[in-house]
């Protein structure tokens, strides 16, 4: 009497797993030894290595974004605009500041030798703490705005919205910031009266003796022309009444700083107006100031330096060899009527089909994971080395940048070899899967379509995958151009990735089932 094995036994599961491993090492013996699909593999991550670096070749412009290897960092390691007008005295342990705020106003520089009036949507002026003078050190700020009311916010990336009325000359707004510890908080009153909080801030390891005091400040004015979206010179200019001081201030006279030199990345002063302030006969003042304190944003595209995504800019270059390959893998058995004799080996068409995927994928995640690793470090040293910003990223996002290369030419890979079974056309099933990946993403970042239909390219398209490169955050209190041109997706990294890996495994899964109904 012969015994069975039941599916679920330990033997059933041992024959199952020995019976994969045999397959999936002929799938590999016969990848390896076809010297075509292995040098166009090594094609595809030399290819993805040199585009990647030669599109970021240039030298550095004269203009901003050259001339120095960083930007200043904020305390959680990200890259920060830290520019302003500051008017300021020595303030030591707890205490408050407080003043009226009785106009905010500005002026830009249109370009054709006139200025406008009026504050920008993002032009702050307010009272502000800071642990010191240098870029990108601490600070905790309350502050109006000339459109978006008054704010809170500290550390640059923090941002707590409080009443949204304008300020003007007929309803001034009184500012208060309290500090107790390391915990400063944010207040605003219409009347002197009655206060209303607008947010606090907690800054661990906050010096003792810091600066504080009256500030104002603009990013530049955006502008939609028929040339496209551009930016214009633009200053904020506060008018202050007398500040009320309680702690520990210094008795020493307030002192004016063009915090970082100069306004910064996201902003610049007029021909006719530069930053300073004036004391009035009551004890005010007006400060007139531009720049930002905030998250810098952007990329070449904004004139303002480098990600880490542009030197893996090669990728699509890459994609296009990987997804031929991960087709021929299948089809070139179809057109050669060896796929018979595979299935004669292994009978179970799925388990052919899934060490094929395997092996494909496998081998196109080790191309991405190795030209990431090399195209990052040298691209970031170059462009530093040629005077470029290059934008700093946490180790965490390095990782992920690079390991989700890898995995977006696996999946492009899988995507490949699944509509390759579908349409058993080699010619047909590349052009139809390049089309879906590479040809959006080049539409989308190359700026040719509106930026809705970018957008909408990149939500609904394999090339969706993308996404999982990007490393520049959107952040709603910085005025810049948020769109694929700029390097900015629609979709989160790891969601834009999923999008991708749904289509290779819906594509995976329909071309098992019809190997499984059909003849091969």
């Amino acid at each position: 009497m012969t015994a069975t094995l039941t599916p679920r036994s330990p033997a059933a599961r041992r024959a199952e797993r020995s019976g994969l491993l045999r397959t999936l090492h002929a799938e590999w013996t016969k990848f390896r030894t076809v010297r075509g699909w292995v040098l166009a593999m090594a094609g595809a991550l030399l290819v993805t290595i040199v585009v990647g670096l030669l599109g970021t070749a240039a030298p550095a412009p004269g203009g901003r974004g050259a001339g120095s290897a960083s930007y200043p960092k904020g305390p959680g390691g990200e890259a920060v605009n830290d520019s302003f007008y500051f008017v300021h005295r020595t303030f030591t342990g707890d205490g408050a500041l407080t003043v009226s705020l009785r106009s905010l106003t500005g002026v830009t520089d249109t370009g054709t030798g006139r200025t406008a009036r009026g504050a920008q949507p993002w032009a702050k002026a307010g009272i502000i703490v800071k642990e010191s003078l240098t870029q990108g050190s601490p600070y905790a700020a309350v502050m109006a705005t000339g459109g978006h009311g008054v704010r809170m916010q500290y550390d640059y990336t923090h941002d707590t919205a409080g009443p949204s009325d304008k300020v003007t000359q007929e309803s001034p707004r009184r500012l208060r910031l309290v500090r107790s510890g390391d915990r400063l908080t944010g207040y605003t009153s219409t009347d002197g009266s009655h206060w209303t909080e607008v947010g606090h801030a907690k800054l661990p390891g906050l010096a003792r003796t810091v600066q504080a005091g009256l500030f104002a400040t603009s990013p530049e004015a955006k502008q939609d022309t028929a040339a496209g979206t551009g930016f214009s010179p633009a200053v904020a200019i506060g008018t202050f009444g007398r500040p009320r001081l309680t702690g520990g201030w210094s008795q020493s006279a307030w002192s004016g700083t063009q915090v970082g030199g100069d306004a910064g990345t996201s902003g610049s002063y007029t021909n006719t107006t530069k930053g300073g302030f004036t004391q009035t006969d009551g004890g005010g003042f007006t400060v007139t100031g531009a720049g930002d304190i905030a998250p810098v944003v952007g990329g070449p595209a904004m004139g303002v330096g480098f990600s880490v995504e542009n030197f893996l800019v090669g990728t699509f270059a890459g994609l296009i060899v990987v997804i031929a390959v991960g087709t021929v893998f299948i089809t070139g058995e179809y057109r050669r009527g060896l796929l018979r004799t595979t299935m004669a080996a292994t009978p179970l068409r799925g388990r052919v089909l899934g060490a094929k995927a395997l092996v494909a994928g496998g081998v196109a995640f080790a191309i991405g994971l190795v030209a990431a690793a090399i195209t990052v470090p040298i691209g970031e040293r170059s462009a530093r080395g040629r005077g470029f910003h290059v934008f700093p990223v946490t180790s965490a996002t390095e990782v992920r940048v690079t390991a989700g290369t890898g995995v977006l030419c696996a999946a492009a890979a899988v995507l490949a070899l699944g509509v390759g079974a579908l349409l058993r056309r080699g010619g047909t099933a590349v052009a139809l899967v390049i089309a879906s990946i590479v040809l959006p993403f080049l539409l989308a970042t190359s700026g040719v379509l509106p930026a809705g239909a970018s957008e909408w390219l990149l939500r609904v398209t394999p090339a969706a995958g993308f996404a999982v490169q990007q490393t520049l955050p959107r952040y709603t209190q910085v005025l810049s151009v948020y769109e694929p041109s700029t390097g900015y997706y629609p979709l989160a990294p790891w969601a834009g990735l999923a999008v991708l890996c749904g289509y290779a495994a819906l594509a995976f899964g329909l071309a098992v089932v019809r190997m499984r109904g059909r003849d091969v």
